[in-house]
Order: C-alpha cells, then sequence, then structure tokens
C-alpha cells in the first residue's frame, strides 16, 4: 500500500505531500519498512541462509 492515492482527513490534502503533522507521521509510519530499512521478506531470507551456514559449519566441524 502506498500514500500516493490518499488523502488525509485532517487537511483533506494528499498525505504524500505531508502537509500537516498527521499527513508527515502517516507518510513516515507507511514508508518505514523493517528490521534496519530491509523489507521482511528479505529479513526472513537473510535468517534462512544464516540458519543453513550454521547447519553446514556444524556439519564440517562434527559437532
Amino acid at each position: 500500500m502506498s500514500c500516493e492515492h490518499l488523502v488525509c482527513a485532517q487537511c483533506a490534502h494528499p498525505v504524500i505531500e505531508g502537509r500537516c503533522p498527521l499527513c508527515r507521521a502517516n507518510r513516515e509510519r507507511m514508508h518505514n519498512h523493517g528490521f534496519a530499512g530491509l523489507s521482511p521478506a528479505l529479513v526472513v531470507v537473510l535468517l534462512l541462509v544464516l540458519l543453513f551456514a550454521t547447519l553446514v559449519l556444524r556439519h564440517l566441524v562434527g559437532a
């Protein structure tokens, strides 16, 4: 979902313009993505890669 087509209930202007504090807060909330600016899907993929690497390393060490 993007804020390009949303209209603010407080100032009746497009949210993307950020004319009032409510617009700016909602625009920031909608554009805030996941951990450290990464999308949630990318975070999941990175965690899976880390798990796989840990399992491979554990197998190679023989523990």
